[in-house]
């Protein structure tokens, strides 16, 4: 009976009174205990901030530190590319490359930065052109990477 009463009298509710005091109380113990609770929310924050990015940069293929060359919508697009172009490289340096090696890795790397500039200009095309753009760009660097491995031997 008791808690009927209580119910229809309203005191279960959130009011103007209950309100007003909980802001008193919070203009009181804010600036007491923000002091406190600040460090830590930061630490949070950055923990947070360093998982995210770690994220990033395994979803990219690339190292954290590198994470910041590649960004916007073509940024996994930008990361291909560059580990294209370090795979090009190593196929010159390589003991076992031949004359046609050489000669795939400069024409490779002149069409790398073609597809390079096209994934650049899509940034700024409508969603479905730079969408059809990214699909062509990744078909083209699923065949160079093919022919890459293939002269690597793998």
């Amino acid at each position: 009976m008791a808690r009927k009463a209580k119910a229809v009298e309203g005191e279960g509710r959130f009011t103007p009174k209950k309100a007003k005091n909980a802001v008193a109380v919070a203009k009181v113990v804010g600036p007491a205990v923000l002091p406190v609770i600040a460090p830590y929310a930061v630490r949070a924050a950055g923990a947070a901030r360093e998982l995210y990015d770690r994220y990033q940069a395994k979803k990219l293929g690339v190292a954290v530190d590198q994470l910041g060359e590649f960004s916007g919508r073509g940024a996994a697009l930008h990361a291909r590319i560059a580990g294209l172009t370090q795979g090009l490289a190593e196929l010159k340096k390589s003991a076992k490359a031949t004359d046609a090696d050489v000669a795939f890795a400069k024409d490779t790397q002149g069409t790398l930065e073609q597809l390079s500039a096209t994934v650049r200009a899509s940034e700024r095309m409508p969603a479905a052109r730079r969408k059809a753009a990214h699909r062509a760009v990744a078909g083209e660097l699923d065949q160079l990477e093919g022919k890459l491995l293939h002269r690597l031997g793998i």
